[in-house]
């Protein structure tokens, strides 16, 4: 089983900048992709971004422009998210997709507030 462990979550005033940190417990041996979601009061969980083994990343169109997702190989891949809007208020979730078995794994959340 792969750990996923997530930091960096917190409060924040909007037009603030946060970084969060993902690190899996050990390296992968096929191909995967590791991304964020996140999950408001109320609301559905959704994509956030996600990188895969090789580098190819997919942001939602409400994050472009305004969050980076990277990652230092092979364990960890990070969220960087500037320019923070209120509508960004959620709990975020690491996720490890493994290609070769369909395998899915959470990391357990952190809780990023954005308001005044």
């Amino acid at each position: 089983q792969v750990q996923l462990v997530e930091s960096g979550g917190g409060l924040v005033q909007p037009g603030g900048s946060l970084r969060l940190s993902c690190v899996k417990s050990r390296s992968i041996g096929s191909t995967y992709t590791m991304g964020w979601y996140r999950q408001a009061p109320g609301a559905q969980r959704e994509l956030v971004a996600d990188i895969t083994n090789t580098g190819s990343i997919n942001y939602a169109d409400s994050v472009k422009g305004r969050f980076t997702i990277s990652r230092d190989i092979p364990n960890t891949v990070y969220l960087q998210m500037n320019s923070l809007k209120p509508e960004d208020t959620a709990v975020y979730y690491c996720n490890l997709k493994v290609s070769r078995d369909m395998q899915n794994y959470w990391g357990q959340g952190t809780q990023v507030t954005v308001s005044s």
